[in-house]
């Protein structure tokens, strides 16, 4: 302690600067969401690039990841069906950087959300999940149960009012899946 002009008093010393950084603040936990098709190049990257959108526009992008993977490796590496990005574009979402892969095991490991679009792929999802897993499986559209339609269907063969028809179905699944991970955070 330094002495004081002030007769008898003492005055603390203090470092000149502090020895260590301040503690970096807490990172909310991230959610991440997987959409899953068949090929991963209709309705999953649709799903994901509107679902990105929104949270975007909700300024939840930092708080959650998203992406999406085919049940069958037909297209990996290529970009969404031509339509579906003409149809999304349409719409102002932007497909044109995702690219087709194939869901594994792993992903059921690092995504809280595994939503398929159809029965089928549920299927699918269901024999590869790992035990402990199942929760994190879910048709999407369960998302939207006042639509009553359980599955978004390919519009992979059909003309481009399917492409439309999955976005509109989408948007409103987007809502119920947005509200649910609301309450997650």
């Amino acid at each position: 302690m330094k002495r004081s002009l002030i007769a008898g008093a003492a005055t603390p010393s203090y470092p000149k600067y502090p020895t260590e950084p301040p503690a970096p603040m807490a990172r909310p936990p991230k959610l991440r969401v997987l959409f899953v098709c068949m090929g991963n190049i209709c309705r999953s990257p649709t799903a994901q690039g509107l679902f990105r959108s929104l949270l975007e526009r909700e300024a939840f992008g930092e708080r959650v990841e998203v992406d999406s993977a085919g049940t069958h490796g037909y297209h990996i590496g290529a970009p969404p069906d031509a339509r579906a990005q003409r149809t999304a574009l349409q719409r102002g979402i932007d497909l044109s950087d995702i690219r087709a892969r194939q869901a594994a095991v792993e992903d059921f490991l690092r995504f809280d959300y595994v939503l398929a679009m159809d029965r089928e792929n549920l299927r699918y999802l269901s024999a590869l999940c790992p035990r402990g897993q199942e929760r994190k499986l879910h048709l999407l559209m369960e998302f939207a149960p006042e639509l009553g339609i359980g599955e978004v269907p390919d519009p992979y063969y059909g003309g481009s009012s399917g492409f439309d028809r999955v976005l509109d179905l989408l948007e409103v699944a987007m809502q119920g899946l947005l509200a649910d991970i609301r309450q997650r955070l």
